[in-house]
Parts: C-alpha cells; sequence; structure tokens
C-alpha cells in the first residue's frame, strides 16, 4: 500500500462547480507561485471547453497536501460524455461528488453516483455553493442519503463525510453553518476516508490503459494506474485486451507522472502512481500493459452503447471545396476512426457508399462538439439529420428513454408539460421549490430534438433542463419533430436586398445581402408549414417608369443566426447540414426545384396508396 498517494475522480451533474473546485485545490496544494496568474477554469484547457463553459474530456493533475501526493481527475458533467466518466473510474480508489446547494441530485448525479458505487468506490460528498441565497444545504444531504439508499450503498458508502463547500471562494467547512477559512475539511476528508492505492511492486508489471493522448513529438500516449509491479524506461512490455486475444509486443519509450498540471519525466514507476507512457504502437483504450513473462488482462469497464446516430458525407454541394483543407472520403474515414479509437462512446461504421459514414454516440451535443473540432481542424463535410437507434426486444420494437429534469417558474410549467405531452413525455413527479418547480419526466430521446430553444422561450430563458438516458422502452408512437417549412433558393449567386425583401414575407430569413447561394440551399424558414421555393437573387427590374413610393427604402428584418446547435435541431429528414471551416448551410438533399417536387410527388402518391 502506498500511504502517501490518493486517486481520487471529482463527479457530478453539468455546471456544479467541478472544475472551479479543481482550480482552488490546485491554488492552496501550491501548484502555482504566488505571484502567478491563474485563469478561472484552468483544468479547461480546450478552446471549445472555454467557450461553452462545460468539460468535456476528463483530465488529470495532482496537488501535494502535506506528505501527501492527491492525484485528481477533472471529469464532464453533462450526461453526453459520460463514457469519459465510465473509463475514468477504473483509474481510482475514490471519489468526490459534487452536488449543487440549491439544485441538488440531478441526473447525471445518480448516473456517475451509480457507476461509482457498482465498483465500490468510497464517496466523499461535497455539497458546494452553499454561498448561494437560495441554498438550501440540509435538504440536499437528505436527497444524496436518500439516492444512495436508492442505489443500494453499503453501510459505510452511507457513511460518507459530508464537506460543505464554496468552491468559487475555496472554503469548506465540516459544518452548514460554518463558512471555513480554506479548503483543509475537504484535503483531510480525502485523506482520511479515501483508500491508498494497493499493489505488489515487485510482481510482473500491470497497467490498464483507461485514456489517451497524442503529442506530435513523441505519438500516442497511454494514460492509465499502474495496478502492480514496477514500469521502468526502455522496458519491454506486451498490450493485450481482456475481449480478444491480440498481443502486441512494444517498448516503453518514456514515463511522465503528475505534477500540478505538468508531466514530469521519471525512470520508473510502481504500484498505484498514475502515469502516462509514450511509445506504445497501436495502443487502445482498455488495453492491458503487461510484463512478457505475465500477460495477464484487466477487465475493462462496459461503456454505455450510443443511442444516436448520423450520416456524415462528402461534401457534394456546388460550393464544395472552397473552404475546407480535408475535403475526400479518405480524410473523412481516416478522421472519424481516429476518433472512434480516442473516445470510446463512439461508434463508427462505412456507409452504403463508399462517401458514407454512420457515427453514433450518447446524444446531439456528443456529436455537436465532433463537428465542432473536426470543422476547426479544416474538414469540410456533410451531415444528416440525428436519429435515435431503435432495437428490437423479445420481438418488440423499443427505442432509447431519457429522463429529462426541468427547473422552471411556477408560472411555465403549463407550458412545459403540454410541450412534452406533445412529445409522448410522461410526468413521473413534480416537487416545489421556493418559487419555481422541479418536473421530471419519462421522454423518448428523438422527443427531446430541437426542444431546447422552444424550452428557453416557453420559460422566458429562466428554466434549467437537463436529461440523460434511462432504458430502452415501447416505441411511443409517432412524433412531430417540426411543424415549419424552409425557404428555397430557386437559384444559384448572390442574395440582394430586392430578392430578399420579398422573400422575408414568407417567414424568417437565415441569411442577409451579400451572401452566396445556391439552388437547393435553405434560405429561411416559413411558419406556415410546406416548402417554398423563393429567389432572393431577383433584382429590381430598371425601367424609366415611376410610380409614389416605389422608391422607398427598402427594409430588411435581421437574419436569424443560425449556430451549429440550432442548424441541427433545425434540419429535416429530407436535408443535409454542410459543414465548412468558414460558413454552416442548410440544404436540401435534392437540390434541384423540378427533380425535388417530382420526388415529393412520388412520396406522397405512395402514402396514399398505403
Amino acid at each position: 500500500m502506498k500511504e502517501n498517494i490518493r486517486n481520487v475522480a471529482i463527479i457530478a451533474h453539468v455546471d456544479h462547480g467541478k472544475t472551479t473546485l479543481v482550480n482552488e485545490l490546485l491554488k492552496q496544494g501550491g501548484a502555482f507561485r504566488s505571484n502567478q496568474v491563474v485563469n478561472d477554469r484552468v483544468m479547461d484547457s480546450n478552446d471549445l471547453e472555454r467557450e461553452r463553459g462545460i468539460t468535456i474530456l476528463a483530465k488529470n493533475t495532482s496537488v501535494k497536501y502535506g506528505n501527501y501526493k492527491i492525484n485528481i481527475v477533472d471529469t464532464p458533467g453533462h450526461a453526453d460524455f459520460g463514457g469519459e466518466v465510465e473509463r475514468i473510474l477504473k483509474m481510482v480508489n475514490g471519489v468526490v461528488l459534487l452536488v449543487d446547494a440549491f439544485e441538488g441530485t440531478m441526473p447525471q448525479t445518480r448516473f456517475v453516483l451509480q457507476k461509482a458505487l457498482e465498483l465500490n468506490h468510497p464517496v466523499v460528498v461535497v455539497v458546494n455553493k452553499i454561498d448561494r441565497p437560495d441554498a438550501r444545504p440540509k435538504e440536499v444531504v437528505d436527497e444524496v442519503l436518500e439516492l444512495l439508499m436508492e442505489l443500494g450503498a453499503s453501510d459505510e458508502q452511507l457513511d460518507s463525510p459530508i464537506i460543505y463547500c464554496s468552491a468559487r471562494k475555496g472554503i469548506a467547512s465540516v459544518r452548514p453553518d460554518e463558512e471555513g477559512t480554506n479548503l483543509i475539511p475537504l484535503f483531510e476528508a480525502i485523506v482520511r476516508h479515501i483508500p491508498a492505492p494497493t499493489g505488489d511492486e515487485n510482481a510482473p508489471v500491470q497497467m490498464l490503459i483507461s485514456a489517451l493522448d497524442y503529442s506530435d513529438y513523441v505519438g500516442s500516449i497511454g494514460i492509465g494506474r499502474i495496478e502492480r509491479g514496477t514500469l521502468m524506461q526502455n522496458q519491454q512490455v506486451v498490450l493485450t485486451n481482456f475481449h480478444h486475444d491480440n498481443q502486441i509486443k512494444t517498448k516503453v519509450t518514456n514515463i511522465y507522472q503528475f505534477e500540478g498540471l505538468n508531466r514530469v519525466a521519471v525512470e520508473s514507476a510502481s504500484a498505484g502512481d498514475i502515469v502516462c507512457v509514450s511509445g506504445l504502437e497501436g495502443v487502445k483504450i482498455g488495453d492491458t500493459l503487461c510484463d512478457p513473462a505475465d500477460v495477464t488482462p484487466i477487465e475493462f469497464p462496459k461503456i454505455s452503447e450510443p443511442s444516436v446516430e448520423m450520416t456524415f458525407l462528402v461534401n457534394d454541394s456546388p460550393f464544395a471545396g472552397k473552404e475546407g483543407k480535408f475535403v475526400t472520403s479518405r480524410h473523412l474515414r481516416a478522421r472519424l476512426y481516429k476518433e472512434a479509437v480516442r473516445d470510446v462512446s463512439i461508434r463508427v461504421n462505412d456507409g452504403e457508399t463508399s462517401e458514407s459514414f454512420k457515427v453514433c454516440g450518447r446524444g446531439e451535443m456528443h456529436l455537436s462538439i465532433l463537428i465542432e473540432n473536426m470543422r476547426r481542424e479544416g474538414y469540410e463535410f456533410q451531415v444528416s439529420q440525428p436519429r435515435v437507434l431503435y432495437k428490437e426486444i423479445d420481438g418488440v420494437l423499443c427505442e432509447p428513454i431519457d429522463i429529462m429534469v426541468a427547473d422552471v417558474p411556477e408560472d411555465c410549467v403549463g407550458a412545459v408539460i403540454t410541450k412534452m405531452g406533445m412529445r409522448a413525455g410522461e410526468l413521473k413527479s413534480m416537487t416545489p421549490a421556493g418559487n419555481r418547480m422541479k418536473l421530471e419526466f419519462s421522454v423518448p430521446s428523438r422527443g427531446l430534438f430541437g426542444y431546447k430553444s422552444e424550452f428557453l422561450t416557453d420559460t422566458r430563458g429562466e428554466g434549467i433542463m437537463s436529461s440523460i438516458f434511462d432504458k430502452y422502452d415501447k416505441y411511443r408512437g409517432e412524433i412531430t419533430r417540426r411543424t415549419t417549412g424552409s425557404l428555397i433558393a430557386f437559384e444559384t449567386g448572390e442574395a440582394v436586398v430586392y430578392g430578399l425583401y420579398n422573400a422575408q414575407e414568407r417567414g424568417d430569413l437565415f441569411i442577409g445581402a451579400g451572401t452566396m447561394v445556391y439552388e437547393g440551399m435553405i434560405v429561411g424558414s416559413n411558419p406556415k408549414g410546406g416548402d417554398i421555393a423563393v429567389n432572393v437573387c431577383k433584382t429590381k427590374h430598371l425601367s424609366n417608369t415611376r410610380a409614389s413610393g416605389s422608391d422607398d427604402a427598402v427594409r430588411l428584418t435581421p437574419p436569424v443566426i443560425m449556430s451549429l446547435e440550432k442548424s441541427l435541431e433545425y434540419v429535416g429528414d429530407d436535408e443535409y447540414l454542410e459543414i465548412t471551416p468558414k460558413s454552416i448551410r442548410l440544404r436540401k438533399i435534392i437540390l434541384n426545384t423540378e427533380l425535388r417536387l417530382k420526388a415529393e410527388a412520388r412520396k406522397k402518391k405512395a402514402a396514399d396508396n398505403q
């Protein structure tokens, strides 16, 4: 047992303050110089993470507390990135469960806590944001204890220490009515309650690869905890896997340990240490690094199956290849399969043609982050509408069902329940919290596609909603996803004020004057339903005839800015979303107006015959 080491993961629902807490632990653990300028959420190193204020990738760091070294893993809180949490929990010996002092236990709290309890990890409960004016720490502690009992926690886990803290202020205490002055109570709880890692340092080396990184200088880097033995620099090892018999002989080039935010090269590391290892050719998440004398793989936790699928295609629009750096099917295929190696929650398969690929993930956000990252890297491609993955269980068609929790003002409850009813949602519970109401629904995953913007409108921007996959259940029938139609460009050219002025009478425009469009590109939405072809390139007919009012200034309504998330919510089953490094365009699958109308007529005739 390595008495001076603690390996711990910080788990929580999204936006409950994990990364802010890690920031303060690093500051008070001496990771920074006294005069060093430190950014907020320093662990969110990815540009997208800083822009969106969420953690996407699990990250390792370490802090010093007295003679103890505490290895900390900061995990994502959003349900779509739950795969990151599932595989990281195998690397640690205990968890710090963070719960908001007002919101209490939420869907992701249940998910991550259940995974930790399955591995029999001890838990330190931290009630965060106790400085909120609406904080209710005592009720939240009761909710956590109820959740622990509901999930079948052991007596030791039910007796978990409870720390009350404000991560933003960097203070913690063991009593809800005491503010505290620093995070020492939390450090003490981790040291006392989380066990030290165990393992025989003299046994043949064995290490489970729980995460991957990549460096332009040393290639793939495997990250994990050494289960037993001592790993040496330049040591010959074998990579194997619990789920198949393949064995790859390779060599450890470098070993790194985490010191604060830095990786420090070491010559050796032993059982209980969390390390990064470079030089492993063909390494994958879930592989076990073994001594050639004793090749015994470690079982990797089963990662929850993806529930949403999208088709990624090579861009074939008239503007293809003008803005992207990587545009061919070879580039697209290589990038997607590389992502599947790094992110164990993603499944990639070749599509029906050589230019299409089926990509399955945990949810819309999971796949939208992949799309945004590829876009920023210079890739150009198209994606289809997100679709849920159905299963046949005992001869019955089943679909993924989510638990959705909404925290809304009391006067907005009716609107939310009505919309959920239209989306085949079932109200499970309704709990008052001050002048707000906490609603819990069981709703098909496809029922939540495109709902977030409606929810924010219905709750005047004051509502908070989150969802997590619950189970596969009986198909709940047809759900109308979109009631609006599209305004479609009639010809290729540059959109002009006169053409847009005439088109805006039909609906809301997505583009402004000067935008280049092509035939079949979607330039707006029609609130009355049905698609309308509009000529936004039409210029005013010039003549020497003048009439009263004909030369008045033309006023355009500002266009609706379609972000990537909004576009994914909007795209229909006969439409594609064109993604380039500079642009996001909605388009019809069949661009030619005449061919599209003929296809729609055939589809309608076939439906009538049925």
